[in-house]
């Protein structure tokens, strides 16, 4: 979950400036949190004070108005609506990484995880990227393997997980969807051999950087259960304290200071 916030805030800085390689800086002077970051923490607000998604989400929006949401978005959160408008869009994958981490049964998470997306995401395919994306933090946190996280996303979700990075790099350009963003990242999780490899492969196909890295990175986490300390210690220089507070009482221990 605390993967997914650093892959957003790693991939900022290419959101609108691509690369197409591995070999760039995780840390820039334009690095910062964005939307991403704002609705995953406005999804453990939900989770553990018991606020029904679509209120957490609209309050977290409010408290942070200019991180770069998507137009849909903005206009909803500016609304007094609280009722959803069948987004299909990635928003509903890049916040659900707390369900995936907090939930105990992967029907919980099935569950919580189209809860989330209906706040606002209640299409189809908005509903099947969140569950998608948050299995996957499930069953890597439970320890399954890479080709079993990958049957399961596959049979379940009908994502095809096949094509090789390398391939993608060379057609892939910005897709704000879930069904063309949900799959790369996945992809970039599984083509990866540690936490900073993941984050890596998932900004070098360019598109949506934030938003890919962040899906890519709460998987990777759950997976390797480990982030590099010279990468936490640069997030905990960017996070505002509120969102600190919560992120710590979601891991019931102090990860951030």
């Amino acid at each position: 979950m605390l993967g997914a916030i650093i892959g957003d805030i790693i991939g900022s800085a290419y959101e609108w400036n691509n690369v197409k390689h591995k070999q760039f800086e995780l840390f820039t002077v334009t690095t910062n949190f964005t939307d991403d970051t704002v609705m995953t923490i406005a999804t453990i607000d939900a989770i553990i004070n018991n606020i029904p998604f679509n209120e957490s989400y609209k309050k977290w929006f409010r408290k942070y108005p200019d991180e770069d949401y998507g137009v849909n978005f903005l206009y909803w959160g500016n609304s007094d609506s609280l009722e959803p408008y069948n987004s299909w869009g990635n928003g509903s994958a890049m916040r659900v990484s707390p369900v995936g981490f907090y939930y105990n049964t992967l029907d919980e998470v099935l569950l919580k995880s189209k809860e989330s997306a209906e706040a606002t995401h209640n299409h189809p395919e908005g509903i099947k990227g969140a569950q998608a994306t948050a299995a996957a933090i499930y069953l890597a946190k439970n320890n399954k393997e890479k080709h079993e996280i990958k049957e399961f996303i596959e049979n379940t979700f009908g994502y095809d997980l096949n094509e090789r990075l390398n391939s993608i790099r060379k057609w892939y350009d910005f897709d704000e969807s879930c069904q063309g963003t949900v799959p790369q990242a996945i992809i970039a999780f599984l083509e990866s051999n540690n936490f900073e490899d993941s984050i890596r492969n998932a900004i070098s196909i360019g598109g949506d950087s934030d938003t890919l890295a962040c899906i890519t990175g709460g998987i990777a986490e759950a997976y390797y259960k480990e982030i590099p300390e010279n990468i936490l210690s640069k997030v905990n220089l960017i996070l505002p304290l509120e969102m600190k507070t919560l992120v710590n009482k979601l891991y019931g221990k102090r990860v951030l200071n």
